[in-house]
């Protein structure tokens, strides 16, 4: 019987042919998707292999080149360079250059030869840096596989090759590549100099504190003796600054240092660089340093430290700021303008008045001025300090001191240019009048809140007197005795516009205080009584200051007016620095003003300088810790710091600071014409105010004195007043008129020339 095509029979015998021939086709599928994943997988690799022989190849080709190319650092440019001794001079009083001091290679780093070196030096260096020394070709492969194992490729890997690499270049960051360089530099420096121009180049480029740039420099200035005085013990006390300059510095550290130098005498001894009875000598020798009480300075030495001119403030000041602008304004390295300073031959016209800086360096050296000019000066119980700068008003600083006492030595810690504190109360001007005076906010005779502000359950600021709270004062009574409620109001209360951030405007975009903290200084404290998180230098403070008196211009202060390389092509120069308009010419006048009226009576009577125009400011901060005194004649401007290292109360009932201004400004100001004023823009006029509302007085107003106005910004006359007697109306009215007349008359300038 025929099958139906149709049936389910039919259906599966014709179905499972067509299903036994589909399975071979999806196996080949499978093996297709195997094949094009392996392809896929051995190209991959392919191209790894590939390119990892372009870049091998390129890194090889590179290595071999650098390797056997020409030196990459020349060692007798780095030796001839060491010679040119740099010159500052400064101007007499006809303005002509003379030198004032000059930086002698001899004196601060000298170049030495390698047979001037003594054997026991050379050995104690490699004893601690590089015993493999003599067996590598420029790197030691056993230390930096250890390195490589431990992936840190930190110093503890150079060899002395590399150290001279990084010395010379200043290339210091820690990363793979500069490693690497660093290797394929070594590896040609030692392709193209022996061992001994590698090691006499490396000690005299090495540093060891203290200033000291080599071998040479580090004996005198540690032990006061030349390269072949030295014994073993103290080649291994110089040899064991070199892990840490600061930290096994043997004036400052010198137990630290005593331990390296132990272990150094013991690498010599298991190195068979000395033999056990010098190891024992070594150890036992009595070190005298040179800050010893027992170290006697040669007859020669001597002699040259009275020939060579004493390297003051002033100097290490000008050092300072020509290496950081070498840095910053023509690409060198740290190290390379050091090197600029003391070898490069530089004629630097330095910016200092020596008369100026003269009194100065005598004050603080003696501490003539200080409350207490024989206090005991130790370790364990300093003295306290003061710093303090001088600048006229276009940005020249005529003389700075940073230290009070003997100067420790050269570049020692400069506190008027390098070690900001809270300024307190004269913070004020800068931070909160003059903001507010500028934007129209506040005048001469504004009357303000005498209230201390609810914060946190208590009540803040203090006044000095400890009072919280009085009767409203005038802008100009405020400033005068220094009330800390008042400024707090004025920003508190919203009449300064933009509160705290206006005043933190002006500290750093007008004024330019480096040291904002713009997070933590952004409150109340900082801004209005000087709570800063670290506060300004003498040297900020004095070129902030300089504004009131120069029109509101302000100037970065420099020290030099050009410096020439020695070729003489001038390279930096302040010559034509330019100064911006930190304020509109009026509210300096007025803040000029302002500051006049606070008294300098109670630091003193019989000096000279009390007869000249002053403008001035204290400052203090909690509990007695910094004293501040911040002045300006027409002459000079100043700012002046006072205090202990270690901030402790000083319990002084008058500002130090004060006196000290009065001395030092009395002396300079001996031979000046005291008729000389600030300078004034045409732009403010003095009118009486109303004693009541601050108002300009009307006819009705009891006065309550002068104040200085802006034309722009002159307050509304007084209507409020009621009227009062005719009788008293007019001797309040006659009194206003002679005093204005009188006022008028005192100030022309015949009656200056007469008696003043």
């Amino acid at each position: 019987m025929p099958q139906n095509p149709n049936s389910e029979s039919s259906d599966v015998r014709i179905s499972q042919p067509r299903t036994a021939a589909a399975q071979p086709k999806k196996k080949k599928k499978k093996k297709k998707k195997k094949h094009t994943f392996l392809s896929i997988v051995l190209a991959f690799f392919l191209i790894c292999f590939l390119t990892a022989c372009v870049v091998g190849g390129y890194v090889l080709t590179n290595a071999f080149m650098v390797i056997g190319g020409k030196p990459v650092i020349n060692l007798e440019d780095e030796k001839t360079n060491q010679n040119q001794t740099s010159f500052i001079y400064a101007f007499d009083e006809n303005n002509k250059p003379y030198e004032y001091t000059r930086l002698h290679g001899e004196i601060n780093r000298i170049w030495v030869d390698y047979d001037e070196i003594p054997k026991n030096l050379a050995n104690a260096f490699i004893a601690l840096e590089d015993k493999r020394f003599y067996l590598h070709k420029g790197v030691d492969w056993y230390r930096l596989g250890g390195v490589i194992s431990s992936l840190s490729f930190d110093e503890g890997a150079s060899s002395i090759t590399q150290q001279l690499i990084k010395n010379v270049t200043d290339h210091r960051e820690v990363t793979i590549v500069r490693k690497y360089n660093e290797i394929l530099s070594a590896l040609n420096l030692e392709k193209n100099y022996d061992k001994k121009e590698i090691l006499e180049a490396y000690l005299n480029v090495v540093y060891l504190g203290s200033g000291c740039y080599g071998v040479k420099t580090a004996a005198e200035t540690y032990f006061g003796k030349d390269l072949n005085e030295l014994n073993l013990s103290e080649c291994t006390v110089l040899a064991s600054i070199t892990k840490a300059p600061y930290s096994f510095n043997p004036l400052y550290n010198p137990e630290k240092n005593k331990s390296r130098q132990k272990y150094c005498l013991a690498q010599m001894l298991d190195q068979g660089m000395i033999t056990h009875a010098e190891y024992n000598e070594a150890l036992k020798y009595d070190l005298i340093l040179t800050n010893d009480s027992r170290y006697v300075a040669s007859e020669e030495k001597v002699k040259e430290e009275k020939e060579e001119q004493y390297q003051n403030f002033y100097i290490d000041f000008v050092i300072d700021q020509v290496i950081s602008d070498l840095v910053s304004q023509l690409g060198y390295t740290r190290s390379e303008a050091t090197k600029m300073i003391y070898y490069g031959g530089l004629q630097i016209d330095c910016a200092v008045d020596p008369k100026i800086q003269n009194i100065l360096e005598d004050v603080y050296s003696r501490r003539s001025a200080f409350p207490n000019p024989n206090e005991t000066d130790t370790k364990e119980h300093p003295a306290v300090q003061s710093s303090m700068t001088i600048m006229d008003y276009k940005g020249r600083v005529v003389a700075i001191v940073g230290q009070a006492g003997k100067k420790d030595g050269a570049r020692c810690l400069n506190r008027a240019a390098d070690s900001p504190r809270q300024p307190g109360s004269s913070i004020k001007p800068l931070s909160v009048y003059s903001p507010a005076i500028e934007k129209n906010a506040i005048t001469w005779s504004t009357y303000v809140k005498n209230q201390a502000i609810a914060q946190n359950g208590k009540l803040w600021p203090k006044n000095v007197d400890g009072s919280t709270s009085g009767s409203s004062r005038t802008v100009q009574y405020a400033l005068e005795v220094s009330l800390n409620t008042v400024p707090a109001r004025i920003v508190y209360d919203g009449i300064l516009p933009g509160g705290v951030s206006t005043c933190l405007d002006y500290m750093t975009n007008h004024f330019h205080l480096k040291h904002v903290d713009m997070v933590n200084d952004a409150s109340l404290p900082p801004v209005c009584v000087g709570a800063m998180t670290y506060g300004a230098t003498t040297l900020e403070m004095a070129a902030a200051y300089a504004t009131f008196g120069n029109g509101g211009m302000y100037y970065k202060p420099y020290c030099y007016y050009e410096v020439r390389d020695s070729a003489g092509q001038v390279i930096l120069s302040n010559r034509d620095a330019q100064g911006e308009q930190a304020l509109s010419p009026d509210t300096a006048d007025v803040m000029c003003e302002l500051l006049q009226t606070v008294p300098i009576s109670s630091y003193g009577s019989g000096y000279t300088v009390q007869n000249f125009h002053v403008m001035c400011k204290t400052g203090t901060t909690d509990e007695d810790m910094n004293r501040w005194f911040c002045a300006g004649t027409p002459y000079y401007v100043c700012a002046i710091w006072y205090g202990y290292d270690l901030a402790k109360n000083m319990h002084t009932s008058v500002n130090p600071c004060g006196r000290i201004f009065l001395d030092v400004f009395s002396k300079i100001h001996r031979n000046l014409d005291s008729s000389m004023t600030f300078p004034k823009s045409g732009a403010t006029i003095k009118k009486a105010y109303c004693s009541r509302t601050g108002l300009l007085a009307g006819r009705n107003c009891g006065v309550g004195g002068y104040g200085w106005y802006k034309t722009a910004d002159l307050p509304k006359q007084c209507t409020s007043c009621t009227a009062v007697s005719h009788v008293e109306q007019a001797i309040n009215e006659g009194a206003s008129q002679v005093a204005e007349i009188v006022e008028e008359w005192a100030n022309q300038p015949i009656w200056n020339n007469l008696f003043g």
